[in-house]
């Protein structure tokens, strides 16, 4: 996962707090402050301080500085870094030294006269290190084209912000780097069916979904089928564009990290993952999950050859993601209708992926 900090500018405390707040209204996890400003940053809220202070959360030295303070400060549970500025070959070497040893968990690297050659061979010399490289940029542009050095790219950036704006363009940049891609692909159904009552699973999340989104729910790992946010407008009940009506307590849904859980799992503060009818996925955190007795649906669709099952609850606002694009009610299915399904060729062992043959009927 790519991340990103904020450095603090100003010419006062009082501008520099404002950076702060800036980084965490847009969500960014970090800050590099001055040791001086540590107590003020953390009266503004929960995020990650980098300094070169023990009462940081990341105890950050200069090059040439002792590094027995950061030994120090990994004995005492914090983690530890290195900035370093690089001006000759010779920072160069000397930031790949230092990120090999084992208590220095990140080497920040700033380029004075900053060209893409330093960070690229720095990159390649510690590729199978455990070392996160995080670079110093000035603006939105460069954090892109560092985070993407070599298609592995920095672990992390740190942007000197000029505005509020830039702060909030970093922050959709970081969400965009960490955003997985699904492959999906259409399934046809053959069989709907009601099966009787049972206990469904509503996800409400902390982020408003759009049109063409929506979270993959299946009853078999091998195919999940894209159940369409409560976002399109009906004559029945107002939208609740921050609610995907899931299905029941057994089913899977599809998590970040490519990992699976079942609904009957999920809880206020767990992340999932938002689809949308272009495989394009980003994360939501889930404020409340809601269990309720509803009448329930038996959706069977046929994909290569395997047939797949989901079930869902018998209600018009339920929907699937039908051949052109659009959401299609449960109650409108047909036996031919095409509907978006993530095909998966890993059986799960406790959410995981895994080479195993497994029987789901």
């Amino acid at each position: 996962m790519k991340f990103g900090w904020i450095k603090t500018t100003g010419n006062d405390l009082e501008e520099r707090m404002e950076s702060v707040k800036d980084a965490l209204e847009s969500s960014i996890p970090g800050i590099i402050a001055e040791k001086e400003e540590i107590s003020s940053v953390r009266e503004l809220g929960n995020i990650k301080i980098v300094s070169d202070n023990l009462d940081a959360d990341v105890v950050l030295i200069n090059k040439g500085e002792d590094l027995e303070i950061l030994k120090s400060a990994k004995l005492s549970g914090k983690e530890t870094g290195v900035y370093v500025v690089i001006n000759t070959k010779e920072d160069e070497v000397y930031a790949t030294d230092v990120s090999k040893l084992d208590f220095v968990d990140y080497v920040v690297l700033e380029g004075s006269d900053w060209t893409i050659i330093p960070l690229e061979n720095i990159i390649a010399d510690l590729f199978s290190e455990e070392i996160k490289i995080v670079s110093v940029v000035t603006n939105v542009k460069d954090a892109e084209a560092a985070y993407e050095i070599l298609e592995k790219g920095v672990d992390g950036v740190v942007l000197i912000p000029k505005d509020i704006n830039e702060v909030k363009d970093f922050s959709k940049l970081i969400e965009r780097m960490n955003s997985e891609s699904v492959k999906l692909d259409y399934a046809t159904v053959t069989k709907i069916e009601p099966v009787g009552s049972g206990d469904r699973v509503c996800i409400d999340t902390c982020s408003m979904m759009e049109m063409g989104e929506g979270m993959l729910i299946g009853s078999y790992s091998r195919g999940m089928f894209l159940v369409h946010s409560e976002t399109v407008e009906n004559p029945y009940v107002a939208t609740r564009p921050f609610r995907v009506n899931a299905g029941p307590v057994h089913a899977y849904i599809l998590c970040p990290e490519n990992k699976t859980k079942y609904l009957s799992d999920l809880k206020a503060g767990d992340k999932v993952l938002v689809v949308n009818k272009n495989g394009e996925t980003r994360e939501a955190i889930i404020g409340r999950v809601k269990i309720e007795k509803r009448p329930l649906f038996l959706v069977e669709a046929e994909y290569n050859g395997e047939n797949l099952r989901t079930i869902l609850q018998n209600a018009e606002t339920i929907r699937l993601v039908g051949e052109d694009g659009k959401p299609v009610s449960v109650v409108d299915l047909k036996v031919g209708t095409k509907v978006l399904i993530k095909p998966d060729e890993n059986a799960r062992h406790f959410g995981m992926a895994i080479k195993e043959t497994i029987i789901e009927k």
